[in-house]
């Protein structure tokens, strides 16, 4: 992955959060991994949702809590989405053949990868995103 910026990010309103998205999509390249971290609606699928227009993926993007990955091939890049909230370890994740998705010729965007986190490259891009103090807003770090 190109360098973008690091740190700790107020997101205000959407269009931050869509404007972060689209950022990290501009640095991604193919084996890339982002792996998001945060509790339920601190906006890790609209984040992802953004990153994949950031592709130029045309699908809707949603989580894919119960099918665990969705492919979508439509962008500059493929994207592997996945939604791990359902798994207890990384290497559930391995057993579903993910294996082959993180070391392939897309990129993946991981929700909640701290779950998964002992199987993850050692250089994904961890976000973690969080309540921020203001109702609506949220924070989001580079780890």
């Amino acid at each position: 992955m190109k360098a973008i910026d690091q740190g700790l990010l107020l997101l205000k309103n959407e269009e931050d959060t869509r404007a972060l998205g689209l950022r990290i999509a501009g640095a991604l390249e193919p084996g890339d991994v982002v792996a998001l971290i945060g509790d339920l609606g601190t906006g890790k699928t609209a984040l992802t949702k953004y990153i994949a227009e950031g592709l130029g993926v045309a699908e809707e993007i949603n989580s894919p809590t119960f099918t665990i990955v969705k492919e979508y091939r439509s962008g500059r890049l493929p994207l592997y989405h996945f939604d791990v909230y359902r798994l207890g370890s990384g290497e559930e994740l391995l057993d579903i053949g993910a294996e082959e998705m993180l070391d392939g010729d897309g990129v993946c965007v991981i929700e909640w990868a701290d779950i998964v986190a002992d199987v993850l490259p050692d250089d994904a891009v961890a976000v973690r995103l969080e309540y921020a103090e203001n109702e609506g807003e949220r924070t989001a770090e580079f780890l």
